[in-house]
């Protein structure tokens, strides 16, 4: 610039602009690297669909992956309200086997766990060969396909109903992201959930419907797929929920002012005349992913007839009311009926980029909860915490194996 006796002005200007235009360049790679991580997570590795195809067709020519399940000498198991009894709702075969595994290898009397995988028509099979090639020396496993339920015409338009609004909020968020500008400008985490295949998922959003899927059970401990056991979880069915529908954890082993999850004003619309002014947006939502319900107490209540309504509401506000997912909406209805139980029962967020529990809280940790779109089966799961849930992994099974899940 001296040299050529350039104005320092001028000089000046175009430094700042050059600048200015590398920042933007770098806050659109982030943004795009965001969204294409976020794509990442709704793809189903080869190895699973490989793994799902080999047991169907083993479920098709051997009789022992077709066997009763569980055996009929342990039907009656099924209602007994003396043994503790774990649901799961999932369509993935590989997570259904590391949380049974993990809850049976980590429980001081796993004769008295009774799990009920309750599954879609098209893994029915699948995880049926699973299980009956893979029997549990003490727990029992019982396998159900959604098209093996008779319910009431009721039920199944709310179900309908419930998948459609769903559907349309997700879509609705899912549009907006591509109408938008991902170069410059604005917050997409938001609208980056809408790609979560938890936001379209059917087996998520019928855990509202659990009163209707076991009807003979007066208590229950619900498990998502995306967590792993490490400590004996019988206390559970002891606790004392004074009266409330739903034992989660609330608060958090971090300390004050720190959330084990999200708060309300992460999930909640809290500018829209809607949702409730009482409601503190600053509050520590409950977490999913590991919770004991009294299904007594739900009977009795209005809950799935107020998350119904929740689900009008945001379709007439025009979906403003929540950000796409299955929580938002549980939140609202289950309000006043939630129970805290101690934060350590569940560590959540293992799913995220950044989890700031370290080693010593995640050892602690009753339940791990891979929450978020890094879920342990997929690539772009966090090595750090990955392998606490990959140890449970049967690499002996030879369908393991063929199908290189995993490697």
């Amino acid at each position: 610039m001296t040299s050529k006796q350039q104005d320092i002005k001028a000089f000046a200007f175009k430094t700042k602009a050059m600048l200015l235009g590398m920042e933007q360049k770098v806050q659109s790679a982030k943004k795009r690297e965001l969204m294409y991580w976020y794509l990442a997570s709704r793809g189903v590795p080869k190895s699973l669909h490989c793994l799902c195809l080999k047991l169907a067709e083993e479920y098709a020519v051997n009789a022992m992956a077709r066997s009763c399940l569980p055996p009929p000498e342990h039907v009656s198991r099924l209602a007994d309200t003396s043994f503790n009894h774990i649901v799961l709702l999932t369509d993935n075969v590989l997570a259904a086997s590391v949380v049974i595994s993990s809850t049976v290898e980590n429980a001081a009397n796993p004769e008295k766990l009774v799990f009920h995988i309750v599954t879609d028509k098209k893994t029915y099979s699948p995880m049926h060969a699973w299980f009956a090639t893979n029997t549990l020396k003490s727990a029992v496993v019982e396998v159900k396909g959604l098209h093996q339920y008779d319910w009431s015409q009721e039920v199944n338009v709310g179900v309908k109903q419930m998948l459609e609004i769903h559907h349309l909020i997700c879509s609705h968020y899912y549009n907006n992201l591509k109408e938008n500008d991902l170069d410059y400008g604005g917050e997409h985490q938001n609208f980056l959930e809408a790609l979560s295949p938890s936001c379209l998922s059917l087996m998520n959003h019928l855990r509202i419907y659990i009163p209707e899927l076991f009807p003979e059970l007066n208590k229950i401990a619900f498990l998502d797929d995306d967590v792993v056991v490490q400590h004996d979880i019988s206390s559970l069915w002891t606790l004392d929920l004074n009266g409330k529908i739903v034992g989660a954890v609330v608060d958090s082993w971090c300390g004050e002012n720190c959330c084990p999850g999200r708060k309300y004003k992460d999930y909640l619309n809290f500018s829209h005349p809607v949702i409730p002014s009482h409601l503190d947006q600053d509050s520590c939502a409950w977490l999913s992913g590991m919770n004991i319900f009294d299904l007594e107490a739900w009977r009795r209540s209005n809950i799935t007839s107020s998350y119904h309504k929740w689900l009008k509401l945001s379709l007439n506000s025009g979906f403003t009311l929540w950000q796409p997912g299955v929580l938002p909406p549980s939140l609202l209805a289950f309000q006043g009926h939630v129970h805290p139980i101690d934060p350590l029962w569940q560590v959540a967020g293992l799913g995220y980029r950044s989890s700031s529990a370290g080693g010593q809280i995640l050892e602690a940790a009753a339940v791990l909860h891979f929450n978020g779109p890094a879920k342990p089966w997929l690539e772009i799961g966090s090595p750090e915490v990955r392998s606490l849930w990959s140890r449970h992994v049967n690499f002996s099974n030879s369908f393991i194996q063929k199908c290189r899940v995993l490697h």
